[in-house]
């Protein structure tokens, strides 16, 4: 599917950028995966036109019904995936959908989630990372888990299993219905799950433990005391957020923000980052601004493709 202008989220920045996009009447479509930081907040009444306040999932649902009465494609699937085919054209993908365009816009808000187990944090650049793309290659004939128990952890063990001896995802006592239900739908997964190289554990993680060295990571022990040794650890819960999108396109960084110029653009052809991805003032004021500004940076850059 083809369009001019994709955009990931559908928070306050998202709707923003894409009602620009529509306005100037380019073909624009939102992917969100229903996740935003704004359904959270109980109420708002520091933003411009409600006297008494309003909710966030209130405003978050609002933003949405706006796009569509435009026109705008607001589809709900959870993107994991982005491509860049050829600089300035990319694909994304979402719920095994393949779409294209030649911009993209993110506006997914940014997270870093860490499990609830003890050493997680010691042992992160030791071991424990939050993307296989990234450091995948180090792992080369090595054993590695994927904490996890949705469609991202799925993804990253996709990546990870033509390269590992042995992929484990670890849903950590979480449901695992999702998890078992994206392997069954991929026909390559379910190949590498007969021949043993990829498992899934549903047992609770208790500890991170150490290898011989002390230092780097040498496994789990779950709650029932037995351990799983491995070589490296990678985080994947919940869905891909900025930074992780970020990091496997190779677009700069400022710590675990997205670096854009005043037009909210990366170092990547036709790619715009806007609203809490980019860090700063993490309000709704901002993230409808920088939507805005990503939005017409957008219409700018496809204009010129097409002259």
């Amino acid at each position: 599917m083809k369009h001019d202008v994709i955009i990931i989220g559908a928070g306050p920045a998202g709707v923003s950028a894409a009602l620009y996009v529509k306005r100037a009447n380019l073909n624009a479509a939102v992917i969100y995966s229903g996740e935003s930081q704004l359904e959270k907040a109980h109420k708002i009444d520091n933003y411009y036109g409600f006297p008494d306040g309003i909710s966030g999932p209130d405003l978050y649902a609002a933003g949405i019904r706006q796009a569509e009465n435009l026109g705008i494609e607001v589809i709900r699937s959870e993107v994991t995936d982005i491509q860049m085919d050829s600089p300035g054209q990319y694909t994304v993908t979402a719920g095994g959908t393949p779409y294209s365009a030649p911009a993209i816009i993110l506006a997914t808000g940014n997270k870093k989630l860490r499990p609830l187990i003890d050493g997680i944090i010691d042992f992160e650049g030791s071991g424990v990372s939050y993307c296989a793309v990234c450091d995948g290659f180090f792992y080369r004939q090595k054993n590695v888990a994927v904490i996890g128990n949705g469609t991202f952890a799925v993804s990253e063990a996709a990546h990870l299993v033509h390269i590992a001896s042995h992929v484990s995802i670890l849903t950590d006592s979480k449901d695992a219905s999702e998890v078992r239900t994206e392997l069954e739908k991929n026909d390559s997964l379910t190949k590498f799950i007969s021949e043993g190289k990829l498992t899934v554990d549903e047992r609770k993680v208790s500890k991170i433990i150490p290898n011989d060295e002390g230092f780097k990571v040498g496994g789990v022990q779950f709650e029932d005391g037995e351990k799983l040794l491995l070589d490296g650890i990678f985080v994947a819960l919940g869905s891909a957020g900025a930074a992780d999108f970020a990091k496997k396109l190779g677009l700069s960084l400022n710590g675990d923000s997205i670096a854009v110029n005043e037009k909210m653009a990366t170092n990547a052809p036709g790619f715009f980052s806007c609203g809490n991805a980019n860090g700063g003032l993490l309000q709704v004021c901002k993230a409808v601004y920088e939507g805005g500004v990503a939005g017409l940076s957008a219409v700018d850059y496809i204009r010129k493709l097409n002259k």
